[in-house]
Parts: structure tokens; C-alpha cells; sequence
């Protein structure tokens, strides 16, 4: 982020939005796939709109993984969410599965064989951020967003709100000043409702929500606050929008706030680099922020496909650091192995933890103690400070 006076915005979509319907069902799959073999492989696709599901891929797990399974795997994520509507609705949707084993040519290349480590499952780069304007070392305008339509999907499912439906989007505009946030200057909330509130009524459920997440003060003004600004939202969810696994991967990342390397996370094992290097890039870029060692931290790594070790890493501290880049990006790779095989083993990322990160993000959240969120732990301090005798 620059210094000085501007505006900053980031977006979140609910669990409820289409293509967040999409993602729950594929990493609901690979959790399924990795709770009967830690060591499946799971690249799956998921297409919904109204009342049809279709999953596709390719995958290498154990037989016990049935596609009659899978369907209802597919069928409880989106009971789960909350569908229970005409034109999208968990038990009636029709459901398609072309799911196939994985290539061979792809297993050869990443599997460990003889003297070989195990590869990358593809070639690209990942990115990581961290700073410091929020507790959770996260992008405020996102960190807000998310939070919003997490408060309102709680009110949803609890009945303390049962006009709404699941489908929402929010969008959080700051205003920064010296790099800092101080304010919010508009607040944007569009969530599926029952066809009889009005949209004055809407406004009033959503309205105690954002006064709840946003600091005291913050408040943008009234003639600033946007709920369901097209009037009406009845249809929604994928009977209003197709969805389709990652196409939402700002939102799923920083929102904007840094660079992002372009590879979505939902639906793929932790062989695949896409996601766990960038867990492992957040990771580090979180511990370095969290020791002190610079206000804000960009961390890039890439990979090759088949190749075990990372061809690059690169780390920015956007004038920040209280040390040398070149210096810390050592340091960074002295305390923790940063070939997949590693990662996974750092982070434990062989366990069925993935279906919970599909929707408000898959950063700025508690490590939770079965291993989920693993990778946004803070307990590299210590060995970080350590590698560069500060």
C-alpha cells in the first residue's frame, strides 16, 4: 500500500453466492478423498446453476470413495449452506458426476520415486501477504467485508434473521491516511431476501451487522450505505448466476491488497502448489510481520512441474523492513523447507480441513486444533529472529 490519502476497496461473496456454492462442493470432495487416504490425489471442477450439479476432474484415492458418496457429499455441502429452494435445492437438484483417475503422466512427475522428491504438481507462482492493520495481520477492507457477511450467515442460520437467503455480497470502501485506515466512505451489502420484506427492511436486518464489525466510528454516511441498491433480491444463488469452482480468488486471498499469482485453491489436494505454496507464502509473510520485522511483507515463490525444490523466492517489504530482503528471504528458507513434500509436512496439510476455508476466506483466520488454518499460525518467531541474530 502507498503512503499518503486514498481509497481503498475490497469485495466478499457468502457461502450462499453460486461460485462459493462451487467451491464447498469441490473441496468437500477433496476432504472426503484425503478423510479415507491422506495421500489421495483430487483436481475437481464444479459447475452449478439451477438445479443441477456437475463435478469433473481427475483423482487418485481409494475405491472406498463411491460415487454414490460423493453425490452425497455434494448434496450436504449444499444442505449445509442453506438451499432449499424451487429453482436450486439440495435433495431435487440433478447431479452429474465426470470424475476420472488422474493422468498418468501428471503422477509420474510429482510422485517420489528412488532418489527423486516428490515434484510440484505443476508449474507457476504463488503469492503471500501480511500487514499490520488489522489483529489478524489481514487487508482491512477485505478483513471487514468477510466478517459482514459471516455475521449475517450466522443470523441466517440461527433464525435470528429468517428473512434472509444465502446468496450476499458486500463490499467495504476505506479511506486511508499516512498508509492507515481510519474510516469507511461507503458500505455496499446485496443478500437474497424473502419476496416480502421491502428493501427499507432489508436495510434495517443488515445495518446492525455492519455497526457490529466495523471499529466504533467508522461508519460510512447514511447517503454512503448501499443495501440491495437494485431494490430487489429474491432470486439469487445458482438460480440467479451460474457458479463454477475459483473464480472467486481475490476474495479468497487479500482483496486486492497484493498480487496474486492467478492459480484458485478449492478443489485440489496439498500436492498442488497453487494451494499450498501459497499457504506456505501467507505463512511466512505472516511470521515475518508478527516478529516485527517489517510492517507489511510480500512473499512470491514459483514452481516447476515435477520439480521438487522452488526456483524463486521473493520478498518485499514495501520499504518496511527492519532488515535486509535478500538477508530474510535466507532466513525465510532456512526455517522452513519449502518443497511441497515440506510444506505439507510443516503444515500437516494431509487432512480433511479444506471444505471450511471455501467461503469468507482462506486467510485471516484461527488456527483451529484438528490442523485447519494450520498455516495461520505465528509460532516461526522465535527460529525467524533466531537465522537473523536480531
Amino acid at each position: 500500500m502507498r503512503q499518503g490519502r486514498y481509497l481503498f476497496t475490497s469485495e466478499s461473496v457468502a457461502e450462499g453466492h453460486p461460485d462459493k456454492v462451487a467451491d464447498r462442493i469441490s473441496d468437500s470432495i477433496v476432504d472426503t478423498f484425503l478423510a479415507h487416504d491422506p495421500y489421495s490425489r483430487v483436481a475437481v471442477e464444479t459447475l452449478c446453476t439451477t438445479n443441477r450439479i456437475v463435478v469433473a476432474g481427475e483423482v487418485r484415492g481409494p475405491d472406498s470413495v463411491t460415487r454414490e458418496l460423493l453425490e452425497q457429499v455434494a448434496r450436504n455441502a449444499v444442505r449445509d449452506i442453506g438451499y432449499e429452494q424451487d429453482g436450486f435445492h439440495w435433495k431435487y437438484a440433478c447431479f452429474e458426476n465426470h470424475i476420472h483417475k488422474q493422468s498418468a503422466d501428471i503422477a509420474q512427475g510429482v510422485d517420489a520415486a528412488g532418489n527423486k522428491d516428490e515434484g510440484a504438481g505443476d508449474q507457476g507462482i504463488m503469492f503471500g501477504y501480511a500487514c499490520r492493520e488489522t489483529e489478524e495481520l489481514m487487508p482491512a477492507p477485505l478483513y471487514f467485508s468477510h466478517r459482514i457477511l459471516k455475521s449475517l450467515a450466522e443470523a441466517r442460520k440461527s433464525a435470528a434473521n429468517p428473512g434472509l437467503g444465502p446468496d450476499a455480497k458486500s463490499q467495504v470502501t476505506l479511506q486511508y491516511e499516512d498508509g492507515k485506515p481510519v474510516r469507511a466512505t461507503s458500505i455496499v451489502v446485496s443478500t437474497q431476501h424473502d419476496e416480502r420484506l421491502s428493501q427499507d427492511e432489508v436495510r434495517e436486518i443488515v445495518r446492525p451487522h455492519v455497526l457490529r464489525i466495523l471499529p466504533e466510528g467508522w461508519m460510512c454516511p447514511e447517503e454512503e450505505f448501499y443495501v440491495n441498491p437494485t431494490g430487489r433480491f429474491v432470486i439469487g444463488g445458482p438460480d440467479g448466476d451460474a457458479g463454477l469452482t475459483g473464480r472467486k480468488i481475490i476474495v479468497d486471498t487479500y482483496g486486492g491488497a497484493a498480487p496474486h499469482g492467478g492459480g484458485a485453491f478449492s478443489g485440489k489436494d496439498p500436492t498442488k502448489v497453487d494451494r499450498s505454496a501459497a499457504y506456505a507464502a501467507r505463512y511466512l509473510a505472516k511470521n515475518v510481520v508478527a516478529a516485527g520485522l517489517a510492517e507489511r511483507c510480500t512473499i512470491q515463490v514459483s514452481y516447476a512441474i515435477g520439480v521438487s525444490k522452488p526456483l524463486s523466492l521473493y520478498v518485499d517489504t514495501q520499504g518496511t523492513g527492519q532488515v535486509d530482503e535478500e538477508k530474510l528471504g535466507r532466513a525465510l528458507q532456512e526455517v522452513m523447507n519449502l518443497s511441497p513434500r515440506g510444506i505439507r509436512e510443516h503444515l500437516s496439510l494431509n487432512r480433511p480441513i479444506y471444505a471450511r476455508t471455501a467461503a469468507y476466506g482462506h486467510f485471516g483466520r484461527t488456527p483451529e486444533a484438528d490442523g485447519g488454518f494450520s498455516w495461520e499460525r505465528t509460532d516461526l518467531v522465535a527460529a525467524l529472529k533466531s537465522a537473523l541474530g536480531v
